[in-house]
């Protein structure tokens, strides 16, 4: 019983497809419970103070800010991951055969007033097909005042946005910034709880966290077809746990099973 005890498990409605197919992006409210949600904040801080340091402006975005394989750390944020309501809504969208592709804690801390800049999520991991979808699910009240995400509806529809990185960039972890209208940009403002999902060509960006007293901590939990394929990387499997339907990898099908 515990899982209903701390998520909501929600499907889209037909009127949300809708919506995220024309403007790629959709803010699901209330999907973790007051109760979840107090269970994953403390075991994500946990984990964050036994691997990580603290805020360093001379240090990239992934030492500052990124917890990667976050499942590893937090059962709770495993349970989510896995067997949460973001399963069914991934399916919704992707289709009957889904894999987790990325897990990661975003924390952006008070005082780290460090941008980062317009991109695709598939600019980053470009998987094929071109469907996976991104969930960032709000462990903190996110606005303006602490780096919330910014996106432009409707910009998925460009599709793949081809960035030339030489491989001393893609070493070094480098960012991808796409050129873009900033005009067009609308805050994705959420209460702790809430779930933002958007297709993996949308657009967008976060600014600096300038509050004084206000933490930004974000699940990045990312879905994908369960065949799909790494781009990058001679179009090998992207491993990840099958958490629904069936692959034509065994080494998917194998991959975290006994998580």
């Amino acid at each position: 019983m515990k899982k209903e005890e701390w998520f909501n498990y929600k499907k889209l409605t037909s009127e949300q497809l809708d919506a995220f197919r024309e403007n790629g992006f959709l803010i699901i409210k209330e999907i973790v419970k007051p109760a979840g949600l107090i269970q994953m904040q403390e075991e994500c801080m946990l984990a964050w103070n036994n691997e990580k340091e603290s805020f360093d402006p001379d240090k990239s975005w992934l030492q500052n800010s990124l917890l990667v394989n976050i499942h590893h750390h937090a059962p709770t944020v495993c349970d989510y991951y896995f067997e949460g309501p973001l399963v069914d809504i991934a399916s919704q969208i992707i289709g009957p055969n889904i894999k987790g592709a990325t897990s990661q804690l975003t924390f952006k801390m008070k005082g780290n007033t460090k941008p980062f800049g317009w991109h695709q999520d598939n600019g980053y991991g470009e998987l094929e097909p071109y469907n996976a979808l991104t969930t960032l699910t709000a462990l903190d009240d996110t606005d303006r005042g602490n780096g919330c995400l910014w996106l432009i509806p409707g910009s998925h529809k460009q599709g793949q946005i081809r960035v030339n990185q030489n491989e001393e960039q893609k070493k070094s972890q480098s960012e991808i910034i796409v050129d873009t209208d900033e005009g067009l940009a609308v805050p994705m403002e959420m209460k702790a709880g809430d779930t933002l999902i958007f297709n993996c060509w949308m657009l967008h960006k976060s600014d600096g966290n300038y509050s004084n007293n206000r933490d930004r901590r974000v699940l990045f939990l990312r879905y994908a077809d369960a065949d799909a394929v790494e781009v990058y990387n001679g179009n090998k499997p992207r491993l990840g746990r099958l958490l629904k339907g069936n692959t034509r990898f065994e080494e998917v099908k194998a991959f975290e099973s006994d998580l």
